[in-house]
């Protein structure tokens, strides 16, 4: 079993979060104006909470994310990231302990997102079906193993970029989400 404390201070160490662009630095736009967002890196019984966003949707739709989104104004990131996970799979916030921020990660969508990794109470998931398709659990052990990310390439809008992704099972875990795992994982693997 991972000790969530032990991992949470490793995070805690952390410098920089990351960007889209890490991977594709010739890609980057001179000037950004980022939108701030929150997700919640639930972690319940050594397992990390994802969800499948709804397949109807406009923005991202079928991928695999964290609860999460916008920030409404005066929100914190830890009550954006609650609330999210509240209206998405239905997670009360007494079932939520936040245990630190995690470091900004610029997404190739505009948004300056701050992971809010938590300790979660067992709780049955009710997802939003005009958000959330499913929500699952993916084995810590899994995650936090950084053999198990690969760099992979897709064209978007009509060039070519680079990638972290993460499979598990049916699921191709990818994008900003594998991003916030694989340096999650790279500070646990230093942390040893």
């Amino acid at each position: 079993m991972i000790d969530l404390s032990r991992l949470a201070e490793a995070c805690a160490r952390l410098g920089e979060g990351s960007s889209d662009y890490d991977l594709n630095p010739g890609l980057r736009p001179a000037a950004r104006d980022l939108r701030p967002a929150a997700v919640l890196v639930g972690i319940c019984d050594g397992a990390v909470i994802l969800t499948k966003r709804a397949s109807h949707l406009k923005h991202h739709p079928g991928q695999i994310a964290f609860p999460g989104g916008k920030l409404e104004p005066g929100e914190t990131a830890e009550q954006a990231a609650l609330r999210e996970a509240q209206e998405e799979i239905g997670l009360p916030p007494s079932a939520v302990t936040p245990l630190l921020r995690l470091p900004v990660h610029e997404t190739v969508t505009g948004f300056a997102m701050t992971p809010v990794l938590a300790k979660v109470a067992p709780h049955a998931f009710a997802c939003d079906p005009a958000e959330v398709d499913e929500a699952f659990t993916v084995p810590l052990k899994h995650l936090l193993n950084p053999q198990n990310y690969q760099v992979h390439r897709r064209q978007w809008r009509g060039t070519w970029r680079a990638y972290h992704a993460v499979p598990w099972g049916p699921y191709y875990i990818w994008g900003a989400t594998a991003r916030v795992l694989r340096q999650m994982a790279r500070a646990h693997q230093e942390a040893q």
